[in-house]
């Protein structure tokens, strides 16, 4: 039992798409051609069912990946498939389903910080959703902020929304200046 868990966890750590980077490398290569970094996952709990499609990390939650920092009171890996318990291995190893992140969100990636009570990604559909009051997405200057952030990563597009209380609110610095 013991030598799946260490399995599931190595294929969860190594498979987690915490880098937002550009979907196409400048030699023309997607991120999935190269080989994947080693992502660490520190916390304070941890919590896999064998029956459950999910792996929960709890308090005071850290993954880091390069230079890619995820950071939450929980992270929760769901995964299609369950566990097989005759192999060494788990059905549907190549497929996430999702990631959820929970509590005082923050992810920090290429040039970029968002934050957010909850940032979830759906790795099918490769969209990333961040949630709840003053969620936010800061680039140098600028930045974006509303009460929900959907980012289209094969799109290359944010819809931004707003909540009860607040409106969407976006600051952009430019040199040129807007009519310019």
């Amino acid at each position: 039992m013991f030598v799946w868990i260490i399995n599931f966890l190595l294929f969860a750590v190594l498979t987690l798409p915490l880098s937002y980077a550009d979907d196409k490398k400048p030699d023309g290569q997607t991120p999935n051609d190269e080989k994947k970094s080693e992502i660490h996952i520190t916390s304070d709990k941890m919590v896999l069912e064998s029956n459950a499609e999910y792996v929960e990390f709890m308090g005071n939650v850290r993954a880091t990946q390069e230079e890619s920092v995820l950071t939450g009171n929980s992270l929760k890996v769901f995964y299609q498939g369950g566990l097989d318990k005759n192999k060494e291995s788990f059905v549907g190893e190549e497929s996430i389903k999702k990631i959820v992140a929970k509590g005082n969100v923050k992810i920090i990636f290429e040039d970029k910080i968002a934050t957010a009570q909850q940032a979830t990604y759906t790795t099918a559909s490769r969209i990333l959703v961040l949630s709840g009051p003053d969620a936010t997405i800061i680039s140098g200057k600028d930045s974006i902020s509303g009460e929900k952030i959907t980012f289209y990563r094969a799109d290359d597009r944010v819809i931004v929304e707003s909540g009860k209380e607040k409106r969407v609110k976006a600051v952009f610095f430019s040199k040129q200046g807007m009519l310019n």
